[in-house]
């Protein structure tokens, strides 16, 4: 079967991803290959041996043929129905893939389109294979004896053939997607580093709104201390200066009433005195008139 043409960026890929999950799948191959061996050599000992037998044993010969036939055909078929499955888990990836694609909305347009367009390729390249299973196993039932060790061959050429292409197209569909995710993750990366940084910016000029305000709390603290300081020092200054006033008030009113007491003592000491004098001059004249 020949394989439908690629897209034309799919020839510029160089960079191939893991092929981890065709190991399991290509161990089946082996181990049908290896019974396919063993049948064909049984196949070809009972051949002769019925050709010697034949003539005492036609129908054991020819049962024993039949039987054969039926082994080659349940072979041939359980091969055809194991690369049908084969394709079947292809094309569940494809279609696992192009549902991430649909979903994922941050991918470049461009970038997307190709993946889509390639899995959508692939997907065309597995419905092909699988159409042409199903025709080759529906062969199988006229397919004789003679004709099975030919056919299982050429099949087996042709399944190698096209499980390379296959492989090969759906390394490079899961190395597409492997290069998507890891951009994906790189821009998780760096929009993680954006974030971080935003972050540690907010933080510094959050710490330096902070210190700001701060310093000027401290600011607007010491210009109130200053300004308490210097009205309780005009206070005690104007309590000083009318302490002083009531002091000279009170010294000026205990002069003048000393004063006043003096000049009262004075008054009253001179009354003494002009009365004693008064006196004195009386009794003088009673004297001088008593000598007369």
């Amino acid at each position: 079967m020949a394989v439908p043409a690629a897209p034309p960026f799919w020839g510029s890929r160089r960079r191939f991803g893991p092929e981890q999950q065709l190991v399991r799948r290509r161990e089946q191959e082996a181990r049908l290959r290896q019974q396919w061996e063993l049948h064909s050599r049984a196949f070809q000992q009972s051949g002769l041996l019925s050709r010697k037998q034949a003539e005492w044993s036609p129908r054991r010969s020819f049962q024993q043929r039949r039987f054969l036939k039926h082994q080659v055909q349940a072979q041939l078929r359980k091969r055809a129905q194991q690369v049908q499955q084969e394709l079947e888990e292809d094309r569940r990836i494809l279609l696992a893939l192009s549902e991430k694609h649909e979903k994922d909305q941050r991918l470049q347009s461009a970038r997307q389109e190709e993946a889509v367009a390639a899995v959508a390729w692939m997907k065309e390249v597995i419905e092909e294979q699988l159409q042409l299973e199903r025709e080759r196993e529906a062969e199988l039932e006229t397919i004789f004896r003679e004709e099975a060790r030919q056919v299982w061959e050429k099949r087996e050429e042709e399944w190698g053939r096209e499980r390379k292409a296959r492989d090969r197209l759906m390394a490079e569909v899961l190395a597409e997607r492997e290069q998507q995710i890891q951009q994906k993750v790189e821009r998780n990366r760096h929009a993680q580093q954006e974030s971080v940084r935003c972050r540690e910016q907010l933080i510094q000029r959050l710490e330096e709104a902070k210190q700001l305000t701060q310093r000027e709390q401290e600011a607007a603290l010491e210009r109130k201390t200053a300004r308490k300081e210097e009205l309780q020092a005009q206070l005690t200054e104007r309590q000083r200066q009318q302490q002083e006033e009531l002091q000279h008030q009170q010294e000026a009113a205990t002069e003048a009433r000393a004063r006043e007491e003096q000049h009262q003592q004075l008054e009253e000491l001179e009354a003494r005195r002009m009365a004693e004098a008064g006196y004195r001059n009386k009794c003088h004249s009673y004297r001088k008139a008593a000598w007369s």
